[in-house]
């Protein structure tokens, strides 16, 4: 983070200390502006329900562009982070006379309470205490823009929704490489399994996979499912070798790598592995990876 954004998001904070309360928002006057906490009430409403076409109003220009380009998973989970439930709820709000607004958001199997205090506001500028149930305490900021109030900021962090998008698909091609990784110590054990049961090593994988008539085979061993049995499952291609014996009346061995299948969309790095387990690998740019690749050091295994 720049020093400048430090700096603003520190005049920020003080603000919060020194603004006027304002009194509790009056919704539905005709001819009068929705209050940023009316905003926020409203938007919290939309993110209990889950509910996209609700919610979207109250992001700033720039969110809504880009929370309209996440994937539908990642739309979702931002708004369960803002009420903390996973499913879809039943939102009922009530009013105090002290000016707070209490939200309670029910569903099937759990509820959660937000409280929202009284909002502080300075020209284009609002901040609201919010209180979970569970006493976590932070501040919603608030920014007019376009004639309405939207969401700026959670606490100190400013919901910056190009920013975040660019971490979650980070996170999301780490995870798929995390899978592949399972998948190759998967065929490993299956591989050593047939071995153990037929003296050999498969000829292909298809030879580790399910049989038409649910009977186990040197053909079809059962050891794992159809889809990894075709060599490509969850974004990765999967390739396997057998390998010459090293020395003569030696056993033959194999070895094991897979690649993404849409470089930067389904994975990033590629990886090998050894019969010995020695995992290797790192970005091909969608290349096999190979016994000459850079150890991954099992710290980083999965």
């Amino acid at each position: 983070m720049t020093r400048t954004r430090l700096v603003w998001l520190a005049a920020i904070a003080l603000m919060t200390l020194s603004l006027p309360a304002a009194p509790a928002p009056q919704q539905g006057q005709p001819g009068s502006e929705v209050s940023p906490l009316a905003a926020l009430t409203s938007a919290l409403l939309a993110a209990c329900r889950q509910n996209e076409s609700l919610f979207l109003p109250y992001l700033t220009e720039a969110n809504r562009a880009a929370f309209r380009e996440l994937p539908s998973g990642q739309r979702t989970n931002l708004m369960r982070r803002l009420v903390r439930l996973e499913a879809p709820g039943r939102p009922h709000v009530e009013y105090t006379p002290g000016g707070q607004t209490r939200i309670t958001c029910d569903t099937e199997t759990a509820a959660a309470v937000l409280r929202l205090g009284p909002e502080r506001t300075a020209e284009n500028l609002a901040f609201i205490p919010l209180e979970a149930g569970d006493a976590q305490h932070t501040v919603i900021g608030m920014v007019r823009e376009g004639g309405g109030w939207r969401i700026l900021s959670l606490g100190v962090l400013l919901l910056d929704i190009p920013q975040l998008r660019e971490r979650w698909a980070e996170l999301e091609l780490e995870e798929k490489e995390r899978a592949a990784i399972l998948l190759l110590r998967r065929l490993r054990d299956a591989i050593a399994t047939y071995r153990t049961a037929f003296g050999r090593l498969p000829e292909s994988l298809g030879q580790l996979g399910p049989s038409a008539d649910g009977q186990i085979a040197p053909e079809a061993a059962q050891l794992i499912d159809a889809e990894l049995a075709t060599g490509e499952k969850d974004g990765y291609r999967f390739r396997y070798r057998i390998l010459p014996a090293a020395e003569a009346g030696g056993e033959p061995t194999y070895e094991l790598a897979c690649a993404p299948v849409q470089y930067g969309v389904t994975g990033r790095r590629s990886f090998y592995l050894d019969a010995a387990g020695t995992l290797r690998g790192g970005d091909k740019r969608g290349a096999i990876a190979t016994a000459t690749d850079p150890r991954i050091e099992p710290a980083t295994r999965p």
